[in-house]
């Protein structure tokens, strides 16, 4: 682990700060927050910053969840996120994914065409930064100019989030 979570004692008035749009008051600390919050707040500027794109993509998105997760459970796998991973599985069956769509998304497969063209978007902005004008048309038969936005701005938060858990260590909370 590159960079531990903060420390308890060291929770101040600025880590406050940048997670009070994420989590209640009584979370606010390191085992509420867990790992990963535990370890962003070590920079409370840029965590209360990318927290509010953050919040828009869990909670504001015009996206279903449902596709949301697909996305975002591709990616960890592409990007070897553990934490990632573990963490959008109990958020993906939240959202109404079985286990098994949950696990086949992973390898980037799915049966319906709009999941197809989701996991599809994931691999092509992963692999190219850029989609193909099939994939963006079959994409915009399912869904509308704001969704495919947020669908790429997803995927990019959360390649970006895959690319630092890696990096920092970031461990998933039952290794702690």
């Amino acid at each position: 682990m590159r960079l531990p979570p903060l420390p308890d004692d060291q929770w101040d008035e600025q880590v406050d700060a940048a997670l009070a749009g994420m989590l209640p008051a009584a979370r606010r600390n390191l085992e509420g927050a867990g790992n990963a919050l535990g370890t962003l707040v070590r920079h409370p500027a840029l965590a209360r910053s990318f927290l509010g794109f953050n919040i828009h993509l869990l909670f504001r998105s015009t996206l279903p969840p449902r596709l949301r997760e697909l996305a975002i459970l591709r990616v960890s796998r592409r990007r070897g996120c553990d934490y990632e991973w573990i963490h959008h599985l109990k958020l993906g069956a939240d959202a109404g994914l079985s286990e098994a769509e949950m696990r086949a998304a992973g390898e980037g497969e799915a049966t319906g065409p709009l999941e197809r063209a989701v996991l599809r978007a994931v691999d092509e902005l992963d692999d190219d930064s850029n989609l193909s004008d099939h994939t963006w048309a079959e994409l915009g038969e399912h869904l509308d100019e704001r969704q495919r936005m947020d669908l790429v701005f997803t995927i990019g938060a959360y390649c970006l989030l895959a690319m630092a858990f890696n990096t920092f260590g970031v461990e998933p909370e039952h290794e702690r």
